[in-house]
């Protein structure tokens, strides 16, 4: 597959891009996880930023919500913050003191789904601020990235518990156990064929998860240590590789290439697909980055 890649670079140097996701508003927005702010870039390249409060707040995972503003975790808040595409913000306080949440999606029922590494719990948030917490079975589990999946329920990686959970918006949970040990599961997403797809960041994995819990794996290059996933305009699997610079993709049969990025050790993190059918992919050392298919 021919591509181009473009990089985007933040003026300010230090800030940290992490987490990306299209923005209501046709732009693309992100999490800037050591300058505490958020940013937001058009497609054509042009930034705006909204610093927050607290800068050692740590915003993690970002999301347009079901009301169309942008939510996103404040990891050393032990906040949900809310933004609209005008600028303007609430931070909404999590009960459980040192709740850490993480991963974050807008669920079928309205409400924002998210992860609490600190707590080992999943939560749930209404858009007026409403939280009820869930915990998980397994102690230590560290539940990281959520997704919604296409049977209404909420899917999710337990990184340090090696397995996939499924909660339901009622609150039932299931778990998964992954075949491969120490897999370290991370981001996952809905994928082009009615399953769940997941990345093996300490295992070199693409996984996939069907609704009845058959969980197929799929190995690629040593070292690429998967971290985020997202299905493309292409319907294939876009994933950033951050152990070897490389932007990956699988298609749903199984068919596997990377793409090198231009920047050497850029730390690519969080990935979405735009609203120009290219993908776009934070560089935590300090640029939005964006591939195309030629």
């Amino acid at each position: 597959m021919n591509v181009g890649i473009e990089e985007h670079v933040i003026p300010e140097s230090g800030t940290g891009p992490y987490s990306i996701t299209h923005g209501p508003d046709g732009a693309l927005w992100f999490t800037e996880i050591a300058a505490g702010r958020i940013g937001r870039v058009s497609v054509g390249g042009e930034f705006a930023f909204f610093p927050l409060p607290a800068r050692d707040s740590r915003p993690a995972v970002i999301t347009t919500g079901p009301d169309g503003a942008l939510w996103f975790t404040l990891n050393q808040g032990h906040q949900l913050g809310r933004l609209t595409p005008l600028g303007e913000l609430k931070r909404f306080p999590l009960p459980t003191p040192g709740a850490g949440p993480f991963g974050l999606a807008a669920g079928p029922d309205g409400a924002l789904w998210f992860t609490a590494l600190g707590t080992h719990q999943l939560g749930r948030m209404t858009t007026a601020g409403e939280v009820r917490e869930y915990p998980l079975p397994t102690p230590g589990a560290f539940p990281s990235m959520i997704a919604p999946g296409p049977d209404g329920a909420l899917w999710f990686t337990q990184n340090q518990a090696n397995s996939i959970g499924r909660i339901t918006v009622e609150g039932a949970l299931t778990q998964y156990p992954l075949p491969s040990a120490g897999a370290g599961p991370v981001g996952i997403a809905p994928g082009p064929d009615g399953a769940l797809w997941f990345v093996e960041i300490l295992g070199g994995r693409i996984g996939r998860i069907a609704l009845d819990g058959k969980i197929t794996e799929h190995a690629i290059r040593e070292g690429a240590r998967p971290h985020a996933i997202v299905t493309g305009a292409d319907g294939a699997l876009w994933f950033t590789q951050w152990g070897n610079n490389h932007i990956g993709r699988l298609t749903p049969a199984g068919d596997y290439e990377e793409f090198a990025l231009p920047t050497p050790n850029s730390e690519p993190h969080g990935i979405a697909a735009g609203p120009d059918g290219a993908l776009w992919f934070a560089l935590e050392r300090g640029s939005i980055g964006r591939l195309f298919v030629k």
